[in-house]
């Protein structure tokens, strides 16, 4: 037990004047331990709503090895605003004898008082969040259901402008001329009943018309054909959501042909508004809707009757799921839902399905390419242990700040992304440059992170993802997702060759 050491831990989600600083917090846990030794753990842009961060976990990891006497934190909030996740890390701290300090809040879990006060003040925290929560969504459902624009880039076709909403100074979505006679194309292209998505797709591909600087993709067309904030809202209109389980919000004589709406999802609802309308929100919006009702209906109950390509956003269809590209293309591969129907399972180029611009991927089964990677990591990991043996755990921070910095990278792309709607030739040749620069930069930073990763993985990894692989028929599909975010970066595959990616 002599070696010991006390343990500072701070945290700052946000660098901002009103936050104090992640030097600030050290100072005052410093001037706690009157002097004495300690060590730091720094989570810099985390929130404190759960335990997912690196150094809090490098923290509780030299917890179970017997190597920390005491935790001091500036405030009780850095270390958790979960009641339930402070619970079990007050749990962990009693099974290996350490005590926590919030050091401006005093109190001292060695004393019966400071523990109950400590739990006492947890439960209010937790309470003032939840309070903030709970104003946070009344505020936005209140704003939806007056019409006001609830954040967030103009759908295509429109821009947005600024405007006065019931004396408040707001925004309003204005036809964009140019990209509103596309979507006026491609709703009269789809009420022809013979029009599929991949036409709409692969005629927009010919003419160079792209979304965001890429070709349209079958979900994006799909959604935009189902927003009501297109259509000339009318009695048919009305009637149609009303007769779907819809909340409708305005009186029936809003309904005059003129204006779009807005169609937001509703409290407590689950299902998704893009395949269900029960108790989902329409409000009828400020501005002009573009598209007559009657093609709007006919599209929207066209899209009703598809059955279209399976999504594996939720990745329940194979837990390659977004690791498992083309090897043609570089598009994601998806599983068919017809062929799970029939008990088969396979693999298909999202793009090939969306607009065959693709040659496809050919005949690649989901089990035997699961087998096939299965096996080729079961190999990975028997010799990197072979090649890490004796090699000793240590953090690597470079490793840390490689990823924090891939992060804001990948954002900065985000919001370039979103400024391309509706912009101008030079705002759209800027950002498009922009954007490239930023993604040269991404690819360094990723390839720098595979370099590093071998050398930062712990022991504690490497036997749990070895575990994993040693007992694969009988662990979860979650945990089968865990192992491959841990190897794998993506995998190269068509019926002729499969390319792995390896983290390490």
């Amino acid at each position: 037990m002599n070696n010991q050491i006390d343990a500072i831990y701070a945290r700052q989600s946000v660098d901002r004047k009103d936050s104090i600083s992640i030097e600030n917090q050290i100072d005052f846990c410093n001037h706690e331990l009157r002097g004495g030794q300690s060590r730091e753990y720094v989570d810099k842009g985390f929130s404190g709503k759960n335990t997912e961060r690196p150094r809090f976990q490098k923290l509780v990891q030299d917890i179970e090895q017997g190597r920390i006497s005491r935790v001091i934190v500036y405030k009780l909030d850095r270390i958790s605003r979960s009641i339930i996740d402070f619970a079990k890390m007050m749990e962990l701290f009693q099974r290996h004898n350490v005590e926590f300090v919030s050091a401006t809040e005093k109190f001292d879990t060695s004393t019966p008082m400071g523990r109950a006060m400590l739990n006492i003040c947890i439960v209010f925290a937790q309470l003032e969040r939840e309070t903030i929560q709970k104003r946070t969504i009344d505020a936005h459902y209140a704003r939806c259901q007056r019409g006001f624009h609830a954040s967030g880039v103009a759908p295509y076709g429109y821009q947005l402008a600024p405007a006065v909403i019931e004396g408040v100074n707001s925004k309003k979505l204005a036809i964009d001329p140019k990209t509103a006679e596309h979507v006026k194309l491609m709703f009269d292209m789809y009420a022809q009943p013979n029009t599929s998505l991949g036409d709409i797709i692969r005629y927009f591909a010919e003419h160079g018309v792209l979304f965001n600087g890429k070709e349209f993709r079958r979900a994006t067309v799909s959604n935009l054909l189902r927003n009501p904030v297109y259509v000339q809202a009318d009695l048919e209109v009305y009637e149609f959501f009303k007769s779907q389980g819809a909340n409708v919000v305005n009186d029936v004589a809003d309904f005059a042909g003129i204006n779009g709406c807005y169609f937001y999802t509703g409290r407590d609802v689950t299902e998704r508004k893009h395949t269900s309308f029960r108790d989902h929100i329409l409000v009828v919006a400020p501005h002009e809707g573009i598209i007559p009702s009657d093609t709007w209906l006919a599209c929207r109950k066209k899209l009703m009757k598809n059955s279209d390509f399976g999504s594996d956003k939720k990745a329940k269809n194979t837990w390659l799921a977004g690791k498992i590209k083309c090897g043609q293309c570089g598009a994601a591969l998806g599983v068919m839902k017809k062929a799970q129907l029939q008990g088969r399972s396979y693999f298909r180029c999202r793009r090939r399905a969306d607009s065959k611009l693709c040659a496809g991927c050919g005949t690649l089964r989901v089990g035997e390419v699961e087998q096939s990677i299965y096996s080729a990591m079961q190999k990975k990991m028997m010799a990197f242990q072979v090649l890490s043996s004796g090699a000793p755990t240590k953090a690597n921070p470079k490793l840390t700040a490689l990823n924090v910095e891939l992060v804001q990278v990948e954002n900065e792309i985000e919001q370039l992304l979103e400024t391309l709607s509706g912009a101008n030739a030079m705002l759209l040749a800027y950002a498009n440059r922009k954007i490239e620069e930023l993604d040269a930069k991404r690819q360094a930073i990723m390839s720098a992170i595979a370099e590093m990763a071998a050398d930062t993985m712990s022991t504690a990894q490497m036997e749990r993802i070895t575990d994993h692989l040693d007992n694969w028929d009988h662990i979860s599909f979650e945990d089968r997702r865990i192992v491959a975010d841990g190897l794998l970066t993506r995998v190269k595959a068509t019926s002729e060759r499969m390319q792995i990616e390896w983290k390490f």
